[in-house]
């Protein structure tokens, strides 16, 4: 499977399906947004580029309002649940990966622990590139896990239930795809914005050390400002 097919859900593991994954991404979004430095957005049009069931545009627009988002994903089942959730929202959402489709005319543009299931970064970057307006910025996060003890249980656990597999992209194998578009690139860390809290079980770290070493470490935000012509 590539990143271009559709399918219908991401996640496949039944036990813990796309509804918690939704549910666990929630702190994550609060921690995203504190990091997007464009405070009026009233005017804005946004893509949420890899949206699932559309719950980070819901979540933006509860705390910043834009004029329109859309979002897109390969999932159309998440797809499915995420126009069924819209209501009256300013919001449309679209299971293509085809985002050249809609031309040079998104503000900004966002994509929330998507970039590490993508394989060609040159295309992801032209295709950015292709709906942002002159100007327009995208933030992007990526987590580096590739010094973390604990990666071979994530990819493992990754590639076993995900549609699509982990990609260990460099930092300057993502920077270099937006280089080469013409884009300014900045880069930050992504630390915990209060007390990490801990399962008896976690699922994904073989300890708590290799947790705080991604969360205070290796969890990145890229912000990707297209170029003015």
């Amino acid at each position: 499977m590539t990143d271009q097919q559709l399918y219908d859900v991401w996640w496949q593991d039944d036990t813990a399906g796309e509804q918690s994954m939704e549910d666990n991404h929630a702190p994550f979004w609060r921690k995203l947004l504190s990091m997007i430095e464009e405070q009026d957005l009233s005017a804005y049009n946004i893509l949420d580029f890899g949206c699932n069931q559309g719950g980070f545009l819901r979540f933006l627009h509860s705390q910043r309002p834009f004029a329109n988002g859309t979002g897109v994903d390969l999932a159309t089942g998440s797809i499915a649940i995420a126009n069924q959730r819209k209501g009256d929202l300013p919001l449309s959402y679209e299971a293509t990966a085809d985002i050249e489709k809609f031309g040079h005319v998104f503000d900004l543009a966002l994509s929330s622990a998507v970039i590490y299931l993508i394989q060609d970064l040159s295309s992801h970057a032209r295709k950015i590139k292709s709906a942002l307006k002159a100007g327009g910025v995208y933030y992007c996060t990526y987590t580096d896990y590739s010094k973390n003890p604990s990666l071979l249980r994530i990819k493992k656990e990754i590639d076993a239930n995900g549609s699509l597999p982990m990609q260990l992209h460099a930092l300057d194998d993502i920077a270099q795809a937006f280089f080469e578009q013409g884009f300014s690139v900045a880069i930050r860390r992504m630390p915990p914005q209060g007390y990490v809290a801990l399962e008896p079980q976690d699922s994904w770290f073989n300890t708590i050390a290799d947790r705080m070493q991604y969360e205070y470490e290796q969890a990145y935000i890229f912000r990707f400002t297209a170029p003015e012509n």
